[in-house]
């Protein structure tokens, strides 16, 4: 959610033909603040799933003459979301087993007691509070990063936003490696928002920017006259991030006396001001990134080994754009969705074949930041509702030359660009390989050789 918003209370449907296991139900549920509403029969409560959405309904397995099951189907109907438990006293094996495999969440034997159906709800609030969240930071992801793809094509991507979840729970330092422009840094406040840590700050510190003085004081703040211009204490970047997560970015470029007192905080969470002697702690999770090899800078005595070990306690590859081409297409009409709001009134936008082919074709050293930046440029030059490859930068249009048969191209030109716009207009790679008539391995091959041709 929002900072700040407000969280919706359970909304709970009772279906009994008991009034008194309604009144226990509802004593339960609204001592743990959940809006509760009661049917006492079958037909009461079709008519109350009509009326609005449930989070949790508790569903007697009798009701009277009826089958509690048969109402299953038009509860999921109604609420897709809704958890069923289905409350029974001659629940059998069978019975139980025809309730799940129909839709419903759990059984509850009756005499049930208050402690579980709190225990119910409450696991029920944090899920539905989880979907929210969740809900809430793909919107916001969608509008301040669309290049952060959550419903990405690429295997290699779904599984970093796998690992990056599983990251998000741990309360470990994490190191995000990848080449400039991959979206290391949108990463880095997205697996804030999933972890536990999510409602305080995420401060972030771009480390080559500063001299080394500077930065020590940027990072762990300063005492009134410990240098020129210091007036006043100053507290630090990691006094401000105090519960959250501090994101040093390019972390390779930390100079070695930072680097010492990097593996300190790590280690204890202890630090001092620069020219102060009170020794403080912050209790902030370490997230970093950097675009180099920092095992080539350990051999060459620029970083420290001990450090990095701290640093990549959970270490994750973002792939550059090139090899996730899959992707490309897909990206750059979010861009273009993008831009089109951005510009009110202007029309949406659409990229032609040949812009699309030249797209997936480029190598994009600058990745998603330079897909951007390309696609912002196109979408303010088009007169229309077309992009063409003529309004890409001349590097990228020029990539692919629109091959014809006949032309004079060789076998193999011809075969990447096909094979390239196949891709482009494919979801899965599996089914661009079933329309080439080739297995998956020799396409694979294939698209190795001509990223590297």
């Amino acid at each position: 959610m929002t900072a700040g918003a407000e969280v919706p209370p359970l909304e709970v449907l009772i279906i009994d033909d008991e009034k008194n296991i309604r009144a226990t139900l509802r004593v339960c549920l609204e001592g743990i603040g959940v809006h509760v509403a009661e049917a006492g029969s079958a037909e009461a409560a079709k008519a109350a799933v009509l009326r609005q959405q449930f989070d949790l309904a508790f569903l007697d397995l009798r009701l009277g003459e009826a089958n509690g099951l048969t109402l299953i189907a038009p509860l999921l109907a109604a609420s897709p979301l809704v958890d069923i438990v289905v409350v029974t006293a001659y629940g059998t094996i069978e019975s139980a087993v025809e309730a799940i495999q129909l839709g419903a969440r759990n059984v509850l034997q009756k005499p049930f007691s208050p402690a579980q159906i709190r225990e119910i709800a409450e696991k029920v609030t944090r899920r539905r509070d989880l979907q929210l969240q969740m809900r809430d930071l793909r919107s916001q992801l969608e509008t301040l990063a669309p290049e952060v793809d959550l419903e990405s094509r690429s295997p290699r991507v779904r599984q970093v936003l796998g690992v990056l979840a599983k990251a998000a729970t741990a309360d470990v330092s994490v190191l995000l490696r990848g080449e400039n422009g991959t979206g290391k840094s949108v990463l880095a406040r997205y697996l804030h928002a999933l972890s536990a840590r999510a409602s305080c700050p995420f401060v972030v510190v771009n480390c080559p920017t500063l001299s080394e003085d500077l930065m020590a004081s940027e990072l762990f703040g300063h005492a009134r006259g410990s240098f020129t211009g210091a007036v006043r204490d100053q507290p630090g970047r990691v006094e401000a991030a105090e519960g959250g997560s501090l994101f040093l970015d390019e972390v390779g470029e930390l100079p070695p006396s930072l680097q010492a007192k990097l593996l300190r905080f790590l280690q204890d969470h202890q630090f001092e001001r620069v020219g102060e002697n009170q020794t403080r702690r912050a209790n902030v999770r370490i997230l970093a990134a950097t675009n180099r090899d920092l095992e080539a800078e350990v051999k060459a005595g620029r970083f420290r080994e001990d450090l990095l070990f701290r640093l990549n306690t959970f270490e994750i590859l973002v792939p550059p754009l090139r090899e996730r081409r899959e992707d490309i297409v897909p990206l750059a009409h979010r861009f273009l969705a993008l831009f089109a709001r951005a510009a009110k009134g202007s029309p949406p936008l659409e990229l032609t074949a040949e812009a699309e082919s030249a797209i997936v074709a480029y190598e994009w050293p600058g990745n998603l930041r330079e897909l951007r930046n390309a696609i912002e440029r196109a979408s303010i030059l088009a007169s229309g509702t077309r992009v063409g490859r003529e309004l890409l930068p001349e590097r990228i249009a020029g990539q692919l030359a629109s091959v014809q048969l006949g032309g004079h191209y060789t076998l193999d030109e011809i075969e990447r660009e096909h094979i390239q716009r196949i891709l482009a207009q494919t979801p899965t790679a599996e089914e661009a390989a079933r329309i080439l008539g080739i297995d998956i391995s020799t396409l694979w091959r294939r698209r190795k050789r001509y990223e590297g041709a």
